[in-house]
């Protein structure tokens, strides 16, 4: 299985350290979030790598040289020109990602141990077109599932803002664990070009096709996405 690490982004949560690094770099315990990222996928024998670099992406890029992949086959998908989203990154990578077995994605601010083994257990017993890490916890945006765990729509949950795509009631509220195993159909099917989440994707193909939930409640987690949030991720993560 090939997987993408999405390290493009500005980070602008992150500052002052995103005003001179990118955030993928910042340190937890010593090592990099992209590091430990590297070395989660390697538990699960996924060596072969996609990056996608944007802001401060030379930095990246000689992060990756001079550890040598940290052991794992990486390739740059290289935004600079222009950062994409995950939607847009995602399809700019696709020639990087292509095969004939489902490749997962995960952003490079957020530390977990989720079971990827059983995630990919879970997509393949749903026959899912994309399967997608939730959890319950607290969250400013919602995944909204059935009773069958199929992606139904979205909630914001400080504006009030909804999607809904599939009208099954009751509606189950998770949040999302930035985790997710793709069909390598799925390149063919996104309707979505340019610049766009993929929040976005998930939400028009599961119209039509099988997006399910994966319950990850009971799994360490954290979105490493202020500074002050790296104190709690040094302690969850040694």
């Amino acid at each position: 299985m090939k997987a993408m690490i999405f390290a493009a982004g500005l980070g602008t949560r992150f500052k002052p350290w995103t005003d001179k690094h990118p955030k993928a770099l910042a340190m937890v315990n010593g090592k990099s979030l992209l590091q430990r990222n590297v070395e989660y996928l390697q538990q699960y024998g996924i060596t072969d790598l996609v990056v996608n670099v944007h802001h401060f992406a030379d930095q990246v890029i000689e992060a990756i040289k001079q550890h040598d992949g940290w052991g794992s086959k990486i390739v740059i998908s290289d935004e600079r020109d222009e950062l994409l989203e995950t939607g847009g990154g995602l399809l700019k990578a696709k020639q990087l990602l292509e095969s004939n077995q489902p490749f997962l994605t995960l952003n490079a601010d957020i530390l977990t141990r989720l079971p990827i083994d059983a995630l990919l257990d879970h997509h393949h017993q749903q026959q899912a077109l994309i399967s997608l890490a939730v959890s319950h916890r607290e969250s400013s945006r919602n995944f909204l599932f059935d009773e069958h765990m199929k992606l139904c729509g979205w909630q914001n949950n400080k504006t009030g803002e909804e999607i809904i795509v599939n009208n099954h009631q009751p509606l189950l509220p998770m949040a999302y664990n930035c985790v997710a195993i793709f069909e390598p159909a799925v390149f063919e099917l996104i309707p979505q070009r340019g610049k766009f989440s993929l929040t976005t994707t998930y939400l028009s193909l599961a119209e039509k096709h099988i997006v399910s939930g994966f319950d990850c409640s009971r799994d360490a987690f954290i979105d490493v996405g202020k500074p002050e949030s790296v104190a709690e991720a040094e302690r969850m993560f040694i």
